[in-house]
């Protein structure tokens, strides 16, 4: 993973050369529609109150879980031993970048959602909660943590969840062999570069002309930059918007030619 200061250079870089995300000069109308409707939403929705009680209640949370990590690790802390409120602290999303998972599922509204990496089921409930007449599987490779966001999903009485604990190499497999197609899907686990390319290609074989991947944290580290450069590159990708902390993933035939943007949020 890059250190604090690389990451703090590649954002500065990143925020003086994406474009301003107004939509000027944007002559795609989805990537317009994307940028003037989902990310330029400033309303505060009652989802964002429900959500954030619940982060605050996590965040005060001493309770000990023994977390069985998968992926490429965590940048604070290499224990197995995190506290509640640590994990809430440094693993789950900002409320800027779940409340933008949001509005971006209540937008679309996909019926068929997929979440790789639940942790304590925050971004989870955002994800659920843009699209209650949806279905969303989250996938989390930690039993303990799995638990506890079960837990968090009851609280907020979240009835369009289903949650597979598991290894994702085992996991996901076979919800792709149950699943007819994938509208949407979160991939925030493992960091490393060919389990994301895996998840990728397992995916493919089930997206259509609306599908829609984001990708979190495509600049945590060279191998995560390599992963998002190969997929950017695929050919079945039309489009992709950078928005530096997620990447969102389009594949829409409207586009006649790649279209790749970086739109600073």
């Amino acid at each position: 993973m890059y250190s604090v200061p690389q990451t703090i250079f590649k954002y500065l870089r990143y925020y003086l050369t994406a474009s301003n995300g107004k939509g000027h000069g944007i002559h795609s109308p989805f990537v317009f529609d994307f940028i003037s409707t989902v990310l330029n939403d400033k309303a505060t929705y009652p989802a964002y109150t429900k959500v954030e009680a619940l982060r605050t209640k996590l965040l005060k949370d001493p309770a000990i879980l023994e977390v069985e990590d998968l992926g490429a690790g965590s940048s604070v802390s290499q224990s197995k031993q995190r506290s509640v409120q640590s994990i809430a602290k440094n693993a789950a999303k900002p409320p800027k970048l779940g409340q933008l998972l949001f509005r971006m599922v209540q937008h679309y509204q996909p019926g068929t959602l997929i979440e790789l990496g639940t942790s304590l089921g925050i971004t989870s409930s955002y994800l659920a909660l843009g699209n209650p007449a949806g279905k969303l599987w989250t996938l989390e490779g930690a039993g303990l943590v799995a638990q506890m966001a079960g837990t968090n999903f009851e609280a907020l009485q979240l009835r369009n969840i289903s949650l597979i604990p598991g290894n994702f190499d085992d996991t996901l497999p076979a919800l792709l062999r149950e699943s007819p197609s994938v509208d949407f899907a979160f991939i925030d686990g493992n960091h490393r570069l060919v389990p994301t390319i895996r998840y990728f290609e397992q995916l493919l074989g089930k997206l259509h002309n609306e599908s829609i991947l984001v990708f979190d944290d495509i600049h945590w580290s060279p191998e995560m930059e390599r992963a998002w450069e190969t997929i950017r590159q695929h050919p079945a990708v039309r489009c992709t918007i950078d928005l530096f902390f997620i990447g969102v993933v389009v594949f829409r035939q409207e586009f006649r030619e790649k279209q790749h943007f970086t739109i600073r949020h």
